[in-house]
């Protein structure tokens, strides 16, 4: 894999290292170097307000700072480590002496995709690369086949979700060095497993954010974010904010070989200019890496087609988005959710029956959370462009006590919402421990200074005051305190409980589904003939999907209350020999109070009876090519 050649921060050359800041307002900056070699070096001004130069002798492991215009000494925003914190220098690294296993690896197609989504300092109780290679063949062994890792950037203190990141070519120290970081792709190569990184591109962390002491230009007031004023991605001056996030993401494919990005909060990055930054970013990925399979997938609430378009089409070739409207849809229907961004949806089988056909839910209508018109049609769009989930850290931490789906409805309704995902024509997305709906929750905590860290515990508590939960002062003061360490440690993974039931039984049922994903022929690439999803009833969701050679998969998912289910002939079921049943979710081996299901099935008829939520997979062979809705 070719690496990345860089243009900004420090690296080492023949003879010495080379350094590269933008700095458009200084007169002069120079290089601070603090150990093993000291000393002081002016740097040479650009026209286009670069500053360059080369120091003899220093090497890799060189700890430096900048020094602008006679001020204070900062840390390189471009820096490749931090290993005192990102307050304190930044070092040169080597990157391309890393011994790479992985010049075979094909990559992965978007088709084959089952992320595993995974914070590094939560997934394992050492918090480190190094263990997280360790528990890759459990991953494998699961069925997933990419890993999804959360931000790396360095960020302030020793823990963090990472969407506070400030160092943003730095992986954090607290995980291991950047060369643990290539250990773990290598590895996760060597096994067959893709590996994915979520980036930051829509705004830079609180503390220790010094793009500032270097230029006035990376951030604009004419447009603002949740953070403050935003990104200056078409402003003047933006070309070289542009470069610094674009640079970036090249950086992280070309030296750690990651076979993905996941763009953060897209939605949040506003850019006016001739050539949206996601398209740029997009046909850079592409020029600079023509012969590998690399995935851009956004986050972005707007559900517009155009970022998922090819360009030939008038859209910017991103080739996936999280379309959070499974989640919210499949969460009003199990758990009753109705206040916030819920508040858009019904609770009803046929809407999400709807997104499972269609990708999302918000096509143009109007959304009363947003005050707005909401979306645009997902015609013409691969289901492989939608990534679905029922948990991520996003829906599971920003809860107040971070509490799982699993932990507040009934285990039968998250086997069958579960069955539903795994199976579901989109990308599935799992969120760590999710598979054996561990018990641990996935808090929101943080590591700031003192005084930011009281403004963030006090602005957490008061985010959820318009919830009719924690209208209650005195309630609200029970959430637990970001900054506290207990909060941290607590959304660690425990690995032990995954081997006792009823967590072994998740494992086993997540396991069985991945395989039938694995196995069956309409997951494959191009071999989907058709689709259709609908409400059966208001309880019950039908998925029906066809493969060119004839083969079927069937889910019938009872996501509430017991019931009968009884096929009408001439729907959704005709033209099939018979079915016949892979497996339900209620069966002994996938839990300890199994109510196992009573079915029937003669020809393409077939009869279910549910003592309680359940979903049931079946398999048949088509008698006639049915025309389907994709």
């Amino acid at each position: 894999m070719k690496p990345y050649q860089p243009r900004i921060g420090a690296w080492v050359v023949d003879g010495g290292v080379a350094f590269r800041v933008w700095a458009p307002e200084a007169q002069a900056v120079e290089v601070v170097l603090e150990g093993p070699i000291k000393g002081t070096h002016p740097l040479t001004r650009e026209a286009d307000g670069y500053h360059v130069g080369q120091v003899a002798n220093a090497t890799s492991g060189q700890l430096y700072r900048y020094r602008v215009d006679g001020g204070p000494a900062f840390p390189d925003v471009a820096s490749r480590f931090q290993p005192q914190g990102v307050h304190g220098p930044s070092q040169v690294v080597e990157l391309g002496q890393f011994p790479w296993t992985d010049a075979r690896w094909p990559g992965i197609e978007r088709e084959e995709v089952v992320i595993y989504e995974l914070h590094v300092g939560t997934f394992t109780p050492e918090g480190t690369f190094e263990a997280a290679i360790q528990r890759l063949p459990y991953l494998l062994d699961l069925g997933v086949t990419a890993i999804e890792l959360m931000p790396l950037g360095d960020f302030p203190g020793e823990r963090n979700w990472g969407y506070d990141c400030v160092a943003i070519y730095a992986p954090a120290r607290c995980y291991g060095s950047p060369a643990d970081l290539q250990e773990f792709v290598d590895a996760a190569h060597k096994l067959g497993l893709a590996v994915f990184l979520d980036v930051v591109y829509n705004h830079l962390g609180p503390d220790g954010n010094y793009t500032g002491a270097f230029s006035p230009y990376y951030v604009t007031k004419a447009h603002q974010s949740p953070w403050g004023d935003g990104l200056n991605y078409d402003g003047q001056h933006c070309e070289p904010v542009r470069a610094f996030f674009l640079e970036n993401a090249l950086y992280w494919l070309g030296n750690f070989h990651f076979d993905g990005l996941r763009l953060d909060a897209t939605h949040a990055i506003i850019d006016l200019g001739p050539k949206h930054f996601l398209a740029e970013l997009k046909e850079r990925v592409l020029a600079a890496y023509p012969e590998r399979k690399i995935l851009l997938i956004a986050e972005d609430n707007q559900n517009l087609n155009t970022m998922l378009k090819s360009p030939t089409e008038g859209g910017w070739g991103l080739d996936g988005v999280w379309a959070d409207d499974f989640h919210h849809e499949m969460r009003r229907i199990v758990a009753g959710d109705a206040e916030g961004y819920y508040r858009d949806f019904r609770g009803r089988v046929d809407d999400l029956a709807r997104i499972v056909r269609e990708g999302w839910l918000f096509s143009g209508e109007y959304s009363v959370h947003d005050q707005c018109l909401r979306g645009t049609s997902s015609a013409g769009l691969d289901p492989s462009q939608f990534v679905l989930c029922i948990q991520n850290h996003d829906q599971v931490g920003n809860r107040a006590f971070g509490e799982r789906l699993h932990h507040q409805i009934d285990l039968a309704a998250f086997r069958a919402a579960s069955a539903v995902l795994l199976t579901a024509p989109q990308i599935p997305l799992m969120f760590m421990g999710q598979e054996w709906g561990t018990s641990a929750p996935f808090c929101f905590f943080t590591d700031h200074n003192p005084e930011l860290g009281k403004m963030v515990t006090q602005g957490r508590r008061r985010e959820f005051g318009h919830f009719q939960a924690f209208a209650d002062p005195k309630i609200r003061e029970t959430i637990p305190d970001p900054q506290g360490v207990e909060t941290f440690f607590k959304s660690k993974l425990p690995w032990e409980e995954r081997e006792i039931m009823p967590y072994a039984g998740m494992v086993h049922l997540v396991k069985a589904l991945l395989t039938v994903r694995k196995e069956q022929a309409v997951f494959r690439r191009g071999e989907r003939l058709w689709l259709d999803a609908m409400a059966w009833d208001e309880d019950t969701l039908v998925v029906r999907q066809q493969a060119k050679d004839g083969t079927n998969l069937l889910l019938i998912a009872r996501l509430r209350r017991a019931g009968d289910f009884r096929s009408v002939p001439g729907r959704i079921f005709s033209g099939v020999e018979a079915w016949e049943v892979l497996l339900h979710t209620e069966e002994a081996c996938f839990t300890a109070e199994s109510a196992p299901l009573a079915i029937e099935a003669k020809g393409d008829s077939v009869r279910v009876t549910f003592s309680g939520p359940g979903a049931l997979l079946m398999r048949g062979r088509s008698t006639t090519t049915n025309a389907g809705h994709r």
